[in-house]
């Protein structure tokens, strides 16, 4: 992911108001390892309930506002976006408001998202001996690079969604 301004960030928002994108408190972006990752997620402090992501789609920008508690439920539920079980606190369930008129009218679009915003570091990560019984250095790198490219493709498809409204 190329890094971003507060700026950029901040007018990235598709389904939110101008105000309240003004008013999302932003990660340190200093700090981010912006080619380490696909997309940027965090919790607002000051307000639990929302939640941020930022990703490029089709070489744009896209910002999601994100309700849900962040905390993973009793059972354990699978990311929709980097399909990972393994590492992690888990998936929580969030709701995004569509984009547009839609959106306004309270219309919805739910996914289930690492609750810690981990993907990016789960598809990193080296697989288990049961995921892939090979030593191959060649084959675990081409493993590793569609699990990016699963989790980019995933987190594009819903930003997609919410911006067709």
């Amino acid at each position: 992911m190329h890094s971003l301004t507060e700026k950029q960030i901040r007018s990235s928002f598709v389904n939110a108001s101008k105000g309240d994108a003004q008013r999302a408190v932003l990660p340190d972006l200093a700090a981010v390892a912006w080619e380490d990752i696909d997309y940027l997620g965090w919790q607002d402090p000051r307000k639990p309930e929302l939640h941020y992501v930022v990703l490029e789609v089709d070489e744009q920008v896209v910002g999601l506002v994100l309700r849900g508690t962040g905390r993973p439920p009793a059972r354990r539920q699978l990311c929709a976006w980097c399909e990972d079980v393994i590492d992690g606190v888990g998936a929580a369930s969030f709701v995004a408001p569509l984009a547009g008129t839609s959106g306004r009218r309270g219309n919805t679009k739910g996914t289930a998202v690492c609750a810690d915003f981990r993907c990016n570091r789960n598809v990193r990560r080296a697989p288990a001996a049961w995921e892939v019984r090979t030593q191959d250095p060649e084959l675990l790198a081409h493993q590793r690079e569609q699990r990016i490219a699963g989790l980019q493709d995933r987190s594009a498809a819903f930003a997609r969604a919410i911006m067709a409204g």
